[in-house]
């Protein structure tokens, strides 16, 4: 296809206006013939247009050559004065055996164009609408493996009717309401093998120019719609959609809407109580400014509390009203990490010595710790931690375990006891054996995850019953799952039945290890068991729980719980960890896969407390940044960035994020007098943020303010252009000269750094120094006692300004011309007012000339050529006398 515009010549005029009628009288078969071709050729209704060959001649063609109206060569449709669309139909047959390479053979052109009739409508819209009555729609497949469209569901109106309408030329087609493309969801996306809500982009597929692009803050515009989306989402490009990434779902509540109190609760309270430990500073030079850079500081004494006013904070966002299920269960996933980061790495000044208990007696030796009041022997740390670690575990499973007891039925009792025993919750299970009557069995539950002595005794007596032939089809099959279970055996216990990730460490550690088993032990020996398939993945807690409302396509490899990474750095003794950024990505604590704002704070004690040690962990940090700058928080994101690692290969990291920050959200921090101080606080050069607020304001036109602020930030260069071409000639209109004044020589120490300084700022200042001598003021810098020496002054003033003209040129508005004529005619007329009886007549003369040379109106020319002639008329009487 081709396209031109503009006319043709005369020669190609066929005057087509009007319908054509064919009589149905005397028709001979040639007549006939040519009325049946006639009726199948497209009918111009407007006048104007014209096509190539004329449709006389097509007729004329068509009788002579039967077919020909389907292959004419570069067949051309267009409008006088407008322009033309040439159609190859050659062409297009080769395109669309391209892009449809499984079609059948292409169908005869001819008996289509014997059979059809098309419109051509005058070219009003963007497409060409063809109107069909006879055959129905050619259905054809998609060229592309992902993408379905309905060829019969086509609007010639719609976006991409163009291109629809050359590739079935000579084709009839129907038009009905467009429904544009849909998925195929038989076929997986070639890169990821699954749908992840990507955008499906409709101007790409339509043929259109339009694709999708990033905008400031998160803004996406695209043309399509998330792949598998539910709904009547609408894949056309001719609708433009601007979404926003939602990097504010933390404040989010149960209605989707921002709440400032959880904003308070999730960002600002956690910030401001990080910002009140002790930090350490280092100040780095940058160019001629200075960063202050932070550090947190901490020790394993203080963690324990750390820890704990960080989950206070957690809970006080609990109590809020109108939290979602899933915000609920991410918060609480929140404190169960800061609980797991105190027991596994704090530091306690424990309390008197404690014996080597039993390991029944675990979590009774945790609550003992917080009454006594002496050193501890350290040989009793590692069991303290232990039972700590136990105690926590146990709370965290006490979810699962209650929903699984809640599901069981009643009768099946021994069910509900193995359910309690992977809980830990012993006391329960041996008072529910009790009170069935079940004594025998609440003996050896008493005595569950004991010595070792024990599990032995029961592993003995089940191998004993097998070697002996013992038909087990007696005993209860739950029953025999506990009696495994208490010899130690948690796979064979756990056969058919899944429970999740932390119910199986703690199986282990309580059941299957030694009672004395320090936690590195047990934390290695599951994952041990992990890397031989044979323990649960551990998932997630939004995973493990299923509630989560994203559709998170999680993978084994990728995202594991972050309390299975903190076990894993108890279990080294090393600080850098090659799965640190796996650790602190957003899918090892929340379904949400842009919330860092916790795992920030988690990361930052750690390495405070020396557990880990990395500098490459840019992505949590630029995360946690951008949900600050989304939801406002400029001063804090500010904050966050101070707090990057420095590093030699990225040296002005720090300078070009802040510098963003200031300049893209200059808006927000500028109009919020809190924020603003609190970024001066930090130790942000007042240069940056001047620098920032200048290009604000002259984005906005406020072009005064812009020069204050290029003055504060000492871009003498900016201030002067903008003080010459904007804003100092609206001054001396408004006869402020003592802001002129003030302004100009606030930047005269500095004119080495100026270009144009003299013809530019300089000149208003030789104006005001000029007048005050010209008017003999006795504060003038400059004396001038003779009209020679006014004149040549007024002479370098007067060629000042006429440079300054031609340098500066168009910037120079109308405006500031008016103000050079001011200036030029005030000082013409001080230096011709003392022109007078005691001066040569070449020295008035000479005035004259200087004044013919100013840029002043021709009025004011004219009136001083009137004095110039009487001044030589009078010269002339003199001499003539």
């Amino acid at each position: 296809m081709e396209c031109g515009a503009g006319g043709i010549s005369d020669s190609y005029i066929v005057h087509t206006f009007k319908k054509r009628r064919v009589s149905k009288c005397c028709c001979t078969p040639s007549s006939e013939r040519m009325a049946e071709i006639e009726a199948s050729l497209p009918i111009l209704h407007s006048p104007g247009y014209y096509t190539k060959p004329s449709l006389k001649e097509l007729v004329a063609q068509e009788l002579l050559d039967p077919g020909y109206c389907s292959r004419v060569p570069d067949f051309t449709v267009g409008r006088f004065g407008y322009g033309y669309v040439r159609l190859d139909p050659v062409k297009m047959r080769e395109m669309k055996l391209l892009m449809f390479p499984d079609d059948e053979e292409v169908e005869d052109f001819s008996r289509k164009s014997s059979s059809s009739k098309e419109y051509v409508r005058p070219l009003q819209s963007s497409a060409q609408a063809l109107t069909n009555r006879s055959t129905p729609p050619v259905i054809r497949k998609t060229p592309f493996p992902l993408l379905e469209y309905k060829h019969g569901n086509f609007d010639s109106n719609s976006p991409g009717a163009i291109l629809m309408v050359q590739q079935h030329k000579g084709m009839p087609l129907r038009t009905v309401k467009a429904q544009g493309f849909k998925l195929d969801l038989k076929h997986e996306t070639p890169v990821s093998g699954n749908y992840a809500h990507n955008i499906v982009d409709a101007g790409l597929f339509m043929g259109k120019s339009f694709r999708v692009g990033w905008g400031p803050n998160g803004i996406l515009v695209h043309s399509g719609a998330p792949v598998g989306s539910a709904g009547d989402h609408k894949l056309l490009s001719s609708v433009v959609n601007l979404e926003k990434v939602a990097f504010d779902n933390l404040a989010r509540d149960e209605n989707k809407k921002v709440s400032e109190e959880l904003v308070d609760y999730a960002l600002v309270s956690p910030l401001d109580f990080h910002k009140g430990i002790n930090h350490v500073t280092k100040d780095v030079e940058i160019g001629h400014c200075k960063l202050t850079l932070q550090k947190l500081e901490a020790n394993r004494t203080t963690l324990s509390e750390i820890s704990h006013q960080y989950c206070d904070i957690i809970e006080r966002q609990l109590s809020v009203p109108g939290l979602s299920s899933s915000t609920r269960l991410g918060l609480t996933h929140q404190v169960m990490t800061w609980e797991l980061i105190r027991v596994l790495f704090s530091d306690k000044e424990q309390k008197s010595p404690v014996e080597s208990l039993g390991a029944d007696n675990e979590e009774d030796m945790m609550q003992d710790t917080k009454e006594v009041c002496q050193d501890v022997d350290q040989e009793a740390l590692p069991l303290m931690r232990r039972a700590e670690f136990s105690y926590w575990l146990r709370e965290s499973v006490s979810y699962h375990v209650q929903n699984q007891i809640s599901s069981l039925n009643d009768s099946h009792y021994l069910q509900h006891i193995f359910v309690l025993l992977t809980g830990r919750q012993l006391d329960e299970a041996v008072q529910l054996a009790v009170s069935k009557g079940d004594v025998r069995l609440a003996c050896l539950l008493s005595q569950a995850g004991g010595s070792t002595v024990n599990r032995s005794d029961i592993a003995r007596q089940l191998d004993l019953w097998r070697n002996k032939g013992l038909d087990f089809s007696f005993i209860e099959k739950d029953r025999l799952r506990l009696y495994e279970l208490l010899a130690g055996n948690i796979h064979d216990a756990l056969h058919d039945i899944k429970i999740d990730w932390r119910r199986f460490l703690g199986l282990l550690m309580w059941y299957k290890l030694p009672p004395d088993t320090s936690l590195p032990i047990a934390f290695q020996t599951y994952k041990h068991f992990l890397d031989e398939g044979t323990a649960p993945n551990p998932v997630p807690l939004f995973i493990d729980e299923g509630t989560s409302e994203e559709a998170i396509n999680w993978k084994a490899d990728k995202h594991f719980d972050i309390s299975f990474y903190l076990m894993l750095l108890h279990a080294s003794e090393e600080t850098e960890f090659s799965f640190l950024k796996a650790m602190f990505s957003a899918f090892s604590s929340t379904p949400d896969p842009l919330d860092y704002h916790m795992i920030w704070h988690q990361r930052e004690v750690l390495e405070a407390v020396g557990v880990i040690n990395s500098n490459d962990l840019h992505i949590l940090d630029m995360g946690f940044v951008s949900q600050l700058l989304c939801l406002g928080k400029c001063h804090w994101a500010i904050y966050v960035v101070l707090h990057l690692p420095l590093r030699e290969d990225y040296p002005y990291l720090h300078v070009n994020l802040i510098r963003e920050i200031l300049f893209q959200y200059c808006e927000n921090w500028s109009s919020d007098e809190s924020q603003y101080r609190f970024i001066e606080e930090l130790g942000i050069p007042t240069e940056w943020m001047h620098e920032a607020l200048a290009i604000y304001y002259s984005y906005n036109g406020d072009l005064s303010k812009a020069l204050e602020q290029f003055l504060q930030c000492a871009n003498w260069q900016k201030a002067h252009t903008i003080f010459i071409t904007s804003v100092a000639h609206k001054l001396f209109l408004q006869a402020k000269h003592t802001e002129i004044w003030r302004i100009a020589t606030s930047m005269e120490d500095h004119k080495s750094e100026i270009e144009n300084w003299d013809l530019g700022a300089g000149i208003y200042i030789s104006f005001y120094l000029m007048r005050n001598s010209l008017q003999g003021d006795a504060n003038a810098m400059t004396e001038l006692d003779s009209l020679q020496s006014k004149n040549a002054a007024c002479q370098d003033f007067v060629s000042q300004l006429n440079e300054s003209l031609a340098v500066w040129g168009c910037r120079l508005p109308v405006d500031a011309r008016v103000a050079y004529s001011k200036m030029a005619s005030e000082i013409c007329d001080l230096l011709l007012s003392a022109v007078g009886e005691g001066a040569s007549r070449d020295e008035q003369f000479s005035c004259f000339d200087t004044a013919f040379s100013a840029p002043i109106p021709e009025d004011l020319r004219s009136g001083h050529l009137q004095d110039a002639v009487y001044l030589f008329t009078s010269f002339l009487s003199e001499i003539a006398t």
